[in-house]
């Protein structure tokens, strides 16, 4: 049985280019470290102009309906039957973080359509903001024709 030497991948016989390719990769590493230490993260960029704006209340029915009423004037200004799944997914998560807080679960949401197009849901209770859009236009649609509901005559 013969034993054969073999030399470690990163010793005396490494050539030169992998060595520097280390190097170069252990500065890389110190350069983002120090950016993200010294520097810091990226701050987070601005909302864009408010387009237009809600202060809305969304309330369960008896019936599983959901009644969304305008804040201001506790008036409906419309009403969500059936699943609505997205719906109640957002409301249910943004809900679920009121509770966990000790926050009324009737305080009001606030609706904003921004100038480049996108649609946010604030929590004016926790401060928590989803950006519908991100969500795909099916489901920011949902949110949006809310801009326009008003009470029923």
């Amino acid at each position: 049985m013969s034993t054969q030497y073999h030399p470690s991948p990163l010793g005396t016989n490494t050539p030169w280019p992998i060595w520097a390719l280390g190097v170069v990769l252990l500065v890389i590493l110190a350069g983002v470290t120090w950016q993200m230490k010294v520097v810091g993260a990226a701050a987070p960029q601005p909302l864009e102009a408010i387009q237009w704006e809600r202060t809305l209340s969304f309330v369960g029915q008896s019936n599983g309906d959901i009644a969304v009423l305008d804040a201001g004037t506790k008036q409906e200004v419309a009403r969500f039957q059936g699943e609505q799944g997205f719906l109640r997914g957002s409301l249910r998560a943004l809900n679920r973080e009121r509770k966990r807080s000790g926050m009324s679960p009737d305080l009001p949401f606030k609706l904003t359509g921004h100038v480049d197009g996108r649609i946010t849901l604030l929590d004016t209770a926790t401060g928590q903001r989803l950006n519908l859009e991100s969500f795909g236009p099916t489901n920011s649609a949902v949110f949006s024709q809310l801009q326009w509901a008003r009470p029923a005559t």
